[in-house]
């Protein structure tokens, strides 16, 4: 078999596991109403700004654990009237095609019989009610790049971490426990500590588990930012080599020793803090304390240093490496979700980028509002104009 058509023949193959058929959405942000059926390759939508397409973005990233890419509270996507009151809670509905055969998903805000209760987010695997958003993880990866993301080597070290640990989900969907119970123990410290009320027995207890939890958290994003290190090394065409690490007190114990001895690190240095936390808040040394540090690999400059248009593109680098990765090990390539990317590439980086969507086999769903940035994708994507929360094939 020649190489082009070992190609195909990977493209064809990954296609069959897993792809979005059939996406359904109620009373979702300007959708009062959608079904949209599609085939297994690439989804371009096209329309003016407003018109609903990052909606429909929006709408598949809660096919993962979370707030979604724009990091909705649960009641934001809800559709509203004029005057501001709630027409409907939204639901997002797919049937995927996977391997085993289609995958019904369902998700969508819940609340209680009275509007003012707290409402919950539930999901639905094939008709069945899961109790944790966990469960979806283990039947899908999603990941995306929107225009909010532009400056994410600039933001605070927080948003890399959220970043990074949206793509550790791929990997490892109990990622997502971890951080909350880590989270949650921290919160209750740092309150304790605050009240004056720290015995030390229930302080080594929650001290205890943030170790527990905190090292397993650290260790799990450098295996993540390891295994992309050396999937961005080998970057197509004009994308530039992202090179990854994390960074911190924490990750630095791990790479000096086991992680039972970086447990016992943090155990300590939380002890020791204990005083100056009860007075700063927080925790002064963990995971939450970590970064992501990017690297543009053929000139060693920091990726904050770098130009608008070479950052972009080594967010697209870590995200393809992140496909290429997934699509290795899983028979469940994610899908990938790029809002208004192409405009913000030059011409040999957006072939190089539609040929790698081509190759890889990942169902890539990409908005833009000019049908001209697409021309690559013509004869291999499926085209749809969105005006109005109205989608129409092209």
């Amino acid at each position: 078999m020649t190489p082009a058509a070992q190609r195909g023949a990977a493209e064809d193959g990954a296609r069959d596991r897993l792809s979005v058929a059939r996406l359904s959405l109620t009373n979702f942000r300007c959708y009062a109403q959608l079904r949209l059926e599609v085939g297994p390759g690439p989804i371009v939508l096209t329309g003016p700004n407003g018109a609903g397409k990052t909606n429909l973005l929006e709408a598949l990233s809660f096919l993962s654990p979370g707030r979604g890419l724009r990091r909705a509270r649960l009641a934001e996507p809800d559709r509203r009237t004029i005057d501001g009151a709630v027409a409907g809670r939204w639901t997002v509905a797919t049937v995927l095609n996977t391997a085993e055969g289609p995958l019904a998903i369902g998700t969508g805000r819940e609340a209680g019989e009275d509007e003012g209760d707290s409402p919950r987010r539930v999901v639905r695997i094939d008709g069945a009610p899961k109790n944790s958003q966990s469960d979806l993880a283990l039947k899908l990866s999603v990941v995306w790049l929107t225009p909010d993301m532009d400056r994410l080597f600039q933001d605070s070290a927080s948003e890399r971490r959220r970043f990074l640990d949206r793509l550790v989900y791929a990997f490892d969907p109990a990622q997502a426990g971890r951080i909350a119970a880590y989270e949650h123990r921290m919160r209750e410290r740092a309150r304790l500590l605050a009240e004056g009320r720290g015995e030390p027995a229930w302080l080594d207890a929650l001290e205890d588990g943030m170790a527990a939890h905190g090292v397993a958290i650290a260790a799990a994003r450098a295996q993540v930012a390891a295994r992309l290190d050396r999937a961005c090394v080998q970057a197509i065409g004009p994308f530039p080599q992202a090179r990854l690490a994390m960074t911190g007190d924490v990750d630095a114990w791990l790479g000096d020793g086991p992680a039972l001895l970086a447990e016992e690190r943090l155990r300590h240095a939380l002890a020791a803090a204990r005083a100056r936390d009860a007075l700063e808040g927080g925790a002064a040394v963990g995971p939450h304390r970590s970064d992501l540090r990017v690297r543009f690999g053929a000139r060693g400059v920091p990726a904050g240093e770098c130009s608008t248009g070479e950052q972009k593109a080594l967010l697209l680098s870590i995200v393809l490496g992140l496909a290429r990765e997934i699509a290795r090990e899983r028979d469940r390539p994610p899908l990938v979700l790029l809002d208004e990317v192409a405009a913000h590439l030059d011409g040999a980086r957006r072939a190089a980028l539609y040929d790698e969507i081509a190759a890889l086999g990942v169902q890539t769903w990409l908005t833009g509002t000019d049908d001209e940035f697409f021309a690559g994708l013509r004869s291999r994507a499926q085209f749809f104009r969105v005006l109005d929360a109205t989608v129409t094939a092209r």
